[in-house]
Parts: structure tokens; sequence; C-alpha cells
């Protein structure tokens, strides 16, 4: 092979840059080609392992920058998004924050304007007072009937949805506590048990204090149809009939938010409600209202002793026994002797005792159709009570016989039932902490919390 000149390689590498720079590629090519074709060579074996090493090595760095990326300490979130985090939180532990902001802020609009003419004013304050008739100028002011009826009772009915949680929560639940109950469900049990028996004990003696100054003292049905219609009461038995609504509507907002987890007697107990409800919605709107205080008061008083002996079990008073039997006389004096005597009056007085005809200008509802909506509802009512007693009698033979301490009208927090309750109150605090664990930027949006703080403690290891 003749040897260039010395001229002709200046000449090439001066003038001819690319077709040198393509020979020299296109024998590298030709070469690579021959290698492969001599696969069984230690050449090319070197080859192939230094391209899978390489690979390898490729996608080892492509996966560690993956997990890098994955467990990498996720961006810091504002303080004003951390802040409604922590609020969240707050509000999910305490469930009373809600209805206490939205009392305060009833609370500073009426601070603002305080007038009669105030639009927070008939939230607060009853409405429709009448003027002192000419011949008793000296007597108690009287309130009428309207619309603005409906705000007061919804007003009511957050001051008790605050009221629930916060006693309960804050002074029962460490009276649960300080009495040995040390699982979350018997506590919740005797929460909800413990605040219906405070509620009560304050509703049943102002029932008594109503029904004092009313024609219907003591349980006399005649008063209940008496110069009918009565549209006008005293400041304190409106108070008091509204005031029992807005209890009986929140009770039904528990009921339906699944507050309370549902017992043996759920169905039972949604007719109650929707039955209790009727009652007081058509008794107010139609001036049947000491028909209405009558059924309060014998309810009222009865669920307190029922309320009591289920407090005083939970928590192995010694006296459960003789209380548990008082209970029983009571719920079958009130609920049944009374009920049974108005319910009778229906059927007799309500026809022949005052006016009896329908007239929508002098709102005169006393009337046939009248007479069949109230017996029909307060029957059905008796029908529940009854079933309810059998359920009373049945726990009471179980305790005389096996000494077994259990009302089986209502409660099903056997040890099962218990457990499902403690179940759930510890998945209510995994999710709590989860949620401060994100907060603090340990656990991201994607994947589970362990997964992210596994991945995160091997990145730092890396």
């Amino acid at each position: 092979m003749a040897v260039p000149e010395p001229s002709q390689l200046l000449h090439i590498s001066a003038d001819k840059p690319a077709a040198a720079a393509a020979a020299a590629a296109d024998g590298g090519a030709r070469r690579r080609r021959t290698g492969s074709r001599s696969s069984g060579t230690p050449g090319a074996a070197g080859t192939v392992a230094a391209g899978t090493a390489a690979a390898g090595s490729a996608a080892a760095g492509s996966s560690s920058t993956a997990v890098h990326r994955k467990g990498s300490a996720p961006r810091r979130r504002k303080p004003g998004s951390r802040m409604l985090r922590r609020v969240k939180r707050f509000a999910i532990r305490h469930t009373w924050t809600l209805p206490l902001l939205l009392l305060l802020a009833f609370a500073a609009l009426y601070a603002v304007d305080p007038g009669e003419a105030s639009v927070v004013r008939p939230f607060i304050f009853l409405s429709y007072k009448q003027p002192l008739p000419p011949q008793s100028p000296d007597g108690p002011p009287q309130y009428g009937k309207g619309p603005w009826d409906l705000a007061f009772v919804a007003f009511y009915t957050i001051v008790l949805s605050f009221t629930r949680e916060f006693v309960m929560q804050q002074l029962l639940r460490p009276l649960a506590r300080a009495h040995g109950l040390t699982s979350r469900g018997k506590q919740q049990r005797f929460m909800e048990q413990a605040y219906t028996a405070l509620y009560f004990a304050f509703t049943g003696p102002a029932g008594v204090y109503v029904m004092r100054r009313t024609p219907v003292w003591y349980f006399d049905t005649r008063g209940m149809y008496e110069h009918f219609p009565h549209t006008t009461h005293e400041a304190a038995f409106k108070f008091y009939y509204l005031f029992q609504a807005a209890y009986w509507a929140q009770q039904a907002l528990v009921m339906l938010l699944g507050m309370e987890k549902p017992r043996k007697d759920f169905k039972e107990l949604v007719a109650h409600h929707i039955v209790t409800l009727a009652l007081i919605a058509l008794s107010y709107c139609f001036h049947f209202t000491y028909i209405g205080i009558a059924v309060y008061l014998t309810h009222d008083v009865s669920d307190l002793f029922l309320a009591l002996s289920k407090s005083l079990n939970y928590i192995g008073s010694p006296v459960i026994g003789p209380f548990f039997g008082l209970s029983i006389a009571a719920w079958i004096y009130l609920r049944h002797y009374l009920n049974l005597r108005i319910l009778y009056s229906v059927l007799t007085e309500f026809r022949t005792v005052g006016p009896y005809e329908l007239d929508r200008e002098t709102e005169q509802y006393k009337c046939w159709v009248s007479n069949v909506v109230t017996f029909g509802l307060l029957a059905g009512l008796q029908t529940l009570n009854l079933f309810w007693l059998y359920c009373l009698l049945r726990s009471a033979y179980r305790f005389v016989v096996h000494n077994i301490a259990k009302d089986d009208r209502s409660e099903a927090d056997d040890e099962t039932d218990v457990e499902e309750l403690d179940a759930e109150h510890k998945r209510e605090e995994a999710d709590v902490r989860l949620a401060v664990k994100g907060a603090n930027g340990v656990v991201t949006a994607s994947g589970s919390a362990a997964t992210e703080v596994s991945v995160t403690k091997r990145n730092g290891a890396l």
C-alpha cells in the first residue's frame, strides 16, 4: 500500500475535514459489524457486558431519581393553609366549635344592631308580643304566633347542638373516666344518657311550672278544650313550647347525621321522632298547645328517670335495681295512665267541650278533621310507648331472675357493639393523626402514610 505524501496529508486535513470524518465513521461502522459477527470472541463479550452494565447503571440512576423525587420532602405549605388545617383538625376533634362559631356570629350581629327592628332579634327573643287588653292592664304580656317562630326554633336548635356536644365532650367524658369507664364505646353510651338526664332535669320542673299557670293543671283534660282557640300565651309558656320543639329538631339532626350509633329499636325511634315532630308542629299551628304541654311533661319526666337509671347502670351504682323499678313505675303512670286519659278525652271531650266547627277566619280548627288527626297521632305515640314498656318489663324480668341489669328497650351495647364503637373511635383517631402528619409535611397526598414515611427514610439513608 502506497504511503501518501505529506502534502497529501496536509491537503486532506485542511481542505476535506468532512470527507475524512465520514470515512472514519464508515470504517468504524464496518469494524463494529465485523465484531458483531464474531460473537464468540472475548472482545464481543466484553462489549455486550459493558453495554449491559451501562444500561443497568442508567436504570438504577433513573429509579434512584424517581424514589428520591417521590420521597423528597414536600413543598412547604403557606402559613394560611397550615392554619386552616389546624382549625379543621380542631373542629373534627371538638364538634361543638361549629355551632359555637354560628352563635358568636349571631351575637356579633345583634351587638351591631340591638334594636327592635334588628333582623337577628327574632332568632334570639320571642316575637309577636300583643298589647295588653284594657280590662287587664297589669296582667302578664301575651305572645301570638307567626312565621318568625321558625327562626326562634332554628336558633335554639343551634344552641342545643353546641350545648350537647360541649357538655358531652368537656364535662361528661371526664366524669365517665373518673368512674372507671375506659372503653370509648361505653363512654359514648354513658355520655348520651347522662346528657339526656341533664336536659330533662331542667325541662321537667320547667314544664311543671308552666303547666301550673294554665287551665290544664293537674292534667285537667277539660282545660285543653275550653275557650278554644288558644291563640296567645304567656312568655314562659311560648318559650318552653318552642324550646322543646328545638330540642326535638336537634335530636332529629343527631339521628340524620348518624352522630349516635343506631340501636336495636332504631326503626321505632325514627317513627317516634316523626310522630313527635308532627304533634309539635300541628298542635302549635292549630292551637292545641294545651294538649301538647301535657304530652311534653309526661314524656320528659319519664325520660328523666329512665336516662338516670341507664347512667347509674353504666357506672355500676349499687342503687340501680330500685331505681330501675322506680323508672318503670314512672313510665307506666306518665306515659300510659295519663296519656290514655288524654287519648280518651279526644274521643269524648274534644267534641263536647268548647266550640266544634271549622272557621278559618276565627282560627277555629277544633273540628272532625283535627279530631281524627289528633287521635291518630296520639294513638301512634301510645303504640310505640307500649312496645317500649314490653322491652322494659322484659329487662326487669332478666334483672330479677338472672341478675342482668340491661335495658332491652333501646340498648344494643353488648360486647360486640361496644367493640365496634371502640374500633370506630380508633379509626377516627388514626385519621386525625394522619391529618396531623400531613400538615407537618410528613405525609403527602399520594400513597399511604407508611409507604411515604419509609421512602423518606430510605432517601435519607441514601
